[in-house]
């Protein structure tokens, strides 16, 4: 590897490529399980199995977007309250700075006049 992944549209694409296989993942995952769920009902057709095992995986789907899309939303609250945070943090830096700046110089002109 050549480093740490660029930001950017390679980021981008990454990104993109990480989420379509987490998300088949998903799907496969979702299937499997509905598979084993219709397991023991031996007593289904070929067809009611087939339709209950489609109705759970897009079941199975639908929770996990809306899961997925609650933390995407939670992802960008907080994305704003850090960033309000480290705005102020950053603007109490600059006061401080600016104080102990002004406090030096004064300190200084006090000197030079003593003397």
């Amino acid at each position: 590897m050549n480093g740490p992944p660029r930001q950017g549209t390679d980021g981008a694409l990454a990104n993109e490529v990480e989420g379509y296989l987490l998300w088949q993942a998903r799907i496969a995952e979702a299937k499997q399980r509905a598979r084993e769920f219709v397991a023991p009902m031996e007593w289904l057709t070929t067809a009611q199995r087939e339709d209950i095992e489609r109705r759970y995986v897009a079941d199975s789907l639908h929770r996990a977007r809306a899961d997925l899309e609650r933390v995407a939303a939670r992802c960008v609250s907080l994305r704003a309250e850090y960033e309000q945070r480290y705005q102020d943090l950053r603007r109490r830096c600059v006061g401080v700075a600016l104080a102990v700046c002004a406090g030096c110089t004064a300190l200084a002109a006090t000197l030079l006049l003593i003397l």
